[in-house]
């Protein structure tokens, strides 16, 4: 059985559920606003969650499941997860409200796509309107490795960088628009001490001196602060994170290698200086990432709890 990707509408009705759960996309979007509201750093994570998701097995929630005795290291606990990756809890919201409402139609999988969506628009104060694709089908795998494997890291340069979403059929401006979601949330000091502070780099000589004293010279588990990734507008899903790239501002050498080639030292100029097109353009970054992996048929289910797969 073949399940076609049918473009969901920002708001109520329509889409893939207009028949079989009306409001689901109302009911996501009431669920994850009360938890943006509070803390803008849960909508950072619900889309990192969505790209994480994607970017292993495809966008089927594999990143949701929790460990299990025949499977103790799912995805969720691989480093480039744990702990860092946030808003499961907005995740677990809105499956119990979709449930209450159609129980045993909408999978964890559109639930996540949808929370991202919503996250964006929130989050931009209201100006970035993802038209997300449903009908994605939760997965029954969780691996670890496959995280490590699949994940780009913070010290990546542009040639692997490049490579790594070419491997998911993101070309490499959707990779540079992509990467403006680091305008929002927060990094742990493990993530970019290293590489940015520990050794000559291009970080800006004044931001470095305030994360030296933000983060330790050699963070441990035990010691490993969080720090803005934007500290000019860090609750705000804008177009600032080009800017930061062009100061010289920003935490990972991933960020900093968007300024190593022309064509994406380009793209970034654009997308600091002319207001609007980012947005659009991340719109239809975050719609096509969405159709990557996709699973039908008996592929995937529609998971009952989205931290455990269904038990027939």
């Amino acid at each position: 059985m073949r399940i076609a990707l049918v473009f969901g509408v920002p708001w109520p009705g329509g889409g893939y559920y207009k028949k079989s759960c009306p409001r689901v996309e109302a009911i996501v979007r009431d669920e994850v606003k009360k938890f943006v509201y509070k803390n803008a750093g849960i909508g950072a994570g619900l889309i990192r969650m969505f790209f994480h998701d994607c970017f292993v097995e495809g966008c089927d929630a594999s990143v949701l499941l929790d460990p299990t005795p025949a499977n103790a290291q799912p995805e969720k606990l691989s480093p480039p997860n744990f702990p860092s990756l946030r808003g499961f809890e907005a995740i677990d919201a809105a499956k119990d409200a979709v449930e209450k409402a159609c129980p045993g139609v909408v999978s964890c999988a559109d639930i996540v796509a949808f929370a991202s969506r919503d996250a964006a628009y929130f989050l931009s104060r209201m100006t970035v309107k993802i038209n997300m694709p449903a009908g994605h089908l939760d997965g029954r795998i969780s691996n670890f490795t496959q995280a490590l494997f699949n994940l780009p890291p913070p010290f990546f340069n542009i040639i692997q960088l490049i490579a790594s979403f070419a491997a998911k059929g993101l070309n490499t401006e959707d990779m540079v628009v992509l990467s403006g979601a680091h305008t929002i949330g927060v990094s742990h000091c493990s993530s970019f001490v290293s590489d940015r502070l520990a050794v000559a780099s291009d970080i800006n000589a004044a931001l470095a001196g305030i994360l030296r004293r933000q983060c330790p010279t050699n963070p441990t588990p035990a010691n490993d602060p969080t720090v803005h990734q934007d500290v000019v507008t860090p609750n705000a899903l804008d177009n600032q994170y080009y800017k930061n790239v062009l100061a010289h501002k920003v935490l990972f050498t991933s960020d900093a290698a968007l300024l190593t080639t022309p064509a994406t030292t380009q793209m970034v100029l654009d997308n600091a200086n002319i207001r609007g097109p980012w947005e659009t353009k991340f719109n239809k970054a975050m719609v096509k990432m969405g159709a990557i992996g996709v699973k039908t048929g008996n592929q995937g289910e529609i998971r009952r709890n989205c931290r455990a797969v269904n038990h027939y």
